[in-house]
């Protein structure tokens, strides 16, 4: 399952968000997305894992604290297409 995950601190990486989900089970990416631009962290990332342990991660860490953000955690939705 893919996960979204928002609200980050901008200097949390993509160790920190493997280490985060790790407590629940096996992490099999860890992605923080970055400006192309600037360079910076953008605030929010994805994890995937499997299915169950997601649901686990989802359950508890949606609404706690990293770095002092409350974080948003849900199971990711596809992307949309934005070309207009």
């Amino acid at each position: 399952m893919n996960i979204y995950v928002g609200n980050l601190p901008f200097s949390a990486g993509d160790q920190e968000l493997s280490d985060l989900f790790s407590q629940f089970g096996a992490v099999q990416s860890a992605r923080v997305i970055m400006d192309r631009e600037t360079g910076r962290a953008r605030g929010f990332g994805f994890v995937e894992m499997a299915d169950e342990d997601a649901r686990k991660a989802i359950e508890a860490l949606d609404g706690s604290e990293m770095g002092g953000r409350p974080l948003r955690i849900n199971e990711a939705q596809e992307r949309q297409d934005r070309r207009r």
